[in-house]
Parts: structure tokens; sequence; C-alpha cells
């Protein structure tokens, strides 16, 4: 009795084993992307910023067919970002040199957007070229619960009685299907002056991001944040290896600590952005060490990568190659941006 049951035990659990090993996991994906929008303006004046060039009778001539030309495009290489894999526009997208509220519900109202119904976070800057921070959100998969924009004081190095006035911070704190986190929207001031004299600014706007991520930490150690932005620095600049201090590899992260998977992309000499036929990777997307435990029950980071298809790449002449921007020398290009996006898919085990 024994000997005839073996054979049909053993055939069983081979059977058993196929079937269970032809399982496949199946994962949600979302795309989290950061854009700088390379000067976004209406064609109005404003009294109260220096965007005099950015008006039809500006230097720039920046009419009324201009400026709907470039929300169009920068509509359309939104609706692109992580849609390869994530089969969707990115669920939450950081912007940056966007001029009021005004030209981000133009933006959302492009037809190739409507369909994401993108909701607007924006606070004014009081940046002297009259450029902001904001979030756009899919209201379907996140739900904003707190919002603020924090102050970033500086003062002139030569004159410190002299403020400058740059782009403050956007925190964002929410409910990504149902899961808590916090999204930081930077863009630290340039490079202007060059990028030694400059980096003192830098380095307090790291410093009070820092601040930020300790504030929320100290609320919940396993606070999942995600820090993005143009930092006008790569991952490798003080300010960013030095004062956030973000790791670069996903080895025994520690609880509290940043992960910054731009780097590897940028020890590879790929970036956003080119000056001079070098390449600078200033956008940059980092994680707190919660979104990677591999624990895909909550929705976990997988990859991060530059979206830099064909039609945002400058196709000849001196700048082949570079991002295709849309603003030179000679007026308006009919290009898209002078940054690359950059992105993260984030991905959950979906039950069956």
């Amino acid at each position: 009795m024994k000997a005839t049951l073996k054979p049909l035990f053993l055939l069983l659990f081979l059977c058993s084993f196929q079937l269970f090993s032809q399982e496949k996991n199946h994962y949600k994906i979302l795309t989290v992307a950061f854009y700088n929008l390379e000067n976004l303006f209406d064609t109005e004046d404003d009294p109260l910023t220096f965007d005099e060039d950015r008006t039809p009778e500006g230097k720039d001539h920046w009419t009324e067919a201009i400026y709907k030309d470039k929300l169009r495009k920068m509509a359309y290489s939104i609706s692109r970002i992580g849609k390869e894999q994530a089969q969707n526009s990115p669920v939450l997208v950081g912007l940056c040199e966007l001029e009021n509220l005004r030209v981000l519900e133009d933006l959302v109202r492009e037809p190739v957007l409507q369909a994401s119904n993108y909701g607007i976070i924006h606070y004014d800057s009081p940046d002297s070229r009259g450029i902001d921070v904001a979030l756009l959100y899919q209201p379907q998969y996140f739900v904003p619960k707190h919002s603020v924009s924090h102050e970033l004081v500086l003062f002139d190095s030569h004159s410190p009685e002299k403020r400058i006035h740059t782009r403050d911070p956007l925190v964002v704190s929410g409910f990504l299907e149902g899961e808590e986190i916090h999204l930081i929207v930077n863009h630290w001031p340039s490079r202007s002056g060059g990028v030694s004299a400059s980096s003192y600014k830098r380095e307090q706007a790291a410093l009070l991001n820092k601040r930020i991520v300790d504030s929320l930490q100290a609320q919940d150690p396993y606070a999942r944040i995600i820090v993005m932005g143009d930092f006008n620095d790569d991952p490798g600049s003080r300010s960013i290896q030095e004062i956030l201090k973000p790791k670069t590899e996903t080895d025994s992260l520690p609880l509290k600590s940043l992960y910054n998977p731009m780097a590897a992309l940028h020890r590879k000499g790929i970036g956003s952005l080119a000056y001079r036929d070098s390449w600078n990777l200033f956008d940059q997307i980092m994680l707190t060490q919660p979104f990677l435990e591999k624990n895909f029950s909550t929705y976990q980071f997988y990859k991060a990568n530059i979206f830099n298809e064909n039609f945002l790449v400058t196709p000849e002449g001196q700048y082949k190659g570079y991002p295709f921007r849309s603003f030179g020398f000679g007026g308006y290009t009919g290009g898209y941006s002078d940054h690359f996006p950059v992105y993260v898919y984030l991905i959950k085990l979906v039950k069956s």
C-alpha cells in the first residue's frame, strides 16, 4: 500500500509546486515626477516682479500664441512621464519655474491632461523673478491633508542687511490611496555669481529641508517622505552630500535616513540638463527609508529615471542632444524645457 501511494503523493506534490511556481505577483505602479518648466509665464506684466520681458511688448515677444504653444508642450510632456510602465500620467508632479496660479490652471486645462483631473497646490514665493514651485496631484489617488510654504530666509554674503528673495519650499502631507506620505517640493537658489560664491545659499536651503524632514520624523519615525526639486546642485555637492546626507545604496538603510536613487544615474554621467558639453543632475527625487522596506503591502520605491524621450531632445545644431529648451538667444524655439523631467516609480502588491 505504501509503495503505491508514494508515487501518487510525489506526483501531486510536483503538480502543486508547478502550479504555485507559475503564479506571478501583480503590482500596481504609480509615477511621482518633478519637472522644471523653464519659465512658464503668462503674457501679462506683473508690477511686483521682473517679468516685463515675458510680455508681447517685452524683449522676448511673449505672445498669447507662444504662451499657448508652451502650455501645450508642457502638458504633453507631463502626460507622458512614466506612462510606458504605469499606463497613466504621474499621480504626483512637483513643478518649478512657473509664474502663478493662473498658468497652472491653464496647464491642467490642456486637453491631454484633462482626464487626469489634476488638483493644484501652490503658494506665491517672494522670488524677484516671480517664479514659484507647486504640486499637481490626481485626486483619485492622492488626498491632500495639509500644505504649507516654508520661508527660506537668505541674506547677501557681502551685504548682510540685504535680503535675498528666492523660492520657498512647499510641504504637502496627504494620503496616497490611504497611505500617509509627505512631499517637499524645492527650487534652490541658482549658481549665478559662481558655484562657490553662491553655495552658501543652497546650503541654507538644504538646512531648511533637513529641519523639515527632522520635524516630520520627530512626529513619526516611520514618516514616508519624498524630497524633490531642482536643487541647482548635483548629488555629490556639499549641500546634498554633507547636509541632507542621503544614502546612495539600499543595503542596511537606517530608519530615519534618506535615499537618493539619482546618485547612481549621476555616476554614470546621466543628467537632466547640459551646460558647456557636460551634464548635471540638478533635478532629483529622494525618499526616506520606509519607502525601501520591500514590504509591498504598501507603496515602495521601485526605480528612478530621467524622462528624456526623443521629442524632448534638441535634434540638431550646436546643442544637439541637449534638452530641447523653449527659449534661446534667437527667441522662442518651439521646444519644451532646458531640463528633462525626473521620476520615480512606486509599486504595491495587488492581492488576487
